[in-house]
């Protein structure tokens, strides 16, 4: 048996040349660099959105765990320079995320042997401003802080920014998100 049955002229050939991938890629890129800045809105909102969440769900935990507890429980910014985050300079800032902790001598300051319930870790590149000067929220035996709210926007934008939003808590504890400049940050 021959064996090739055909000659090398004849032959088959298979896969793209060299040329072909490199035109693909270039359209690709091209491609690719034309649609880039369209994401950026996409991509803030759903950062801002993953933010309030994250913020919603500190708020109710350190509320229930408050009342189950009889008070003393406390939602904290955390410091500066927390897991390499470079924001967060004044009291008001809370760009590096939070903590709910067991406050036992209720001087908003989580101590050595006090119990931590849980962190929450934001997206980069965000502003989270408290309306009240504070860099932490006491929550009372009934659940109760007192109304505040918080400004979220995308870092270097305006409470005007389509993705930027607004979290209230009233002082019954309940939470409004809003997207309303006016209202960004709130006092409910």
């Amino acid at each position: 048996m021959p064996a090739s049955i055909f000659t090398p002229a004849q032959q088959v050939q298979r896969g793209f040349t060299l040329i072909e991938t490199m035109v693909v890629v270039a359209i690709a890129a091209v491609l690719a660099a034309l649609a880039a800045p369209s994401f950026t809105p996409i991509v803030e909102r759903w950062r801002i959105r993953s933010a309030t969440e994250s913020l919603q769900s500190a708020l109710y935990l350190a509320r229930s765990e408050a009342i189950k507890r009889g008070g003393s429980i406390v939602l904290r910014k955390e410091a500066t320079g927390t897991n390499g985050c470079a924001l967060a300079s004044g009291t008001s800032n809370w760009d590096c995320g939070w903590f709910v902790f067991v406050d036992a001598n209720n001087n908003g300051t989580q101590n050595t042997g006090e119990e931590v319930l849980q962190r929450f870790a934001i997206p980069t590149n965000l502003e989270v401003t408290r309306s009240a000067n504070s860099e932490f929220i006491r929550f009372d035996r009934w659940g109760r802080s007192g109304p505040f709210g918080f400004a979220l926007v995308p870092l270097g934008k305006s409470t005007s920014n389509s993705a930027a939003r607004g979290l209230c808590m009233s002082s019954g504890g309940r939470i409004r998100v809003t997207s309303d400049a006016a209202e960004i940050p709130c006092n409910d």
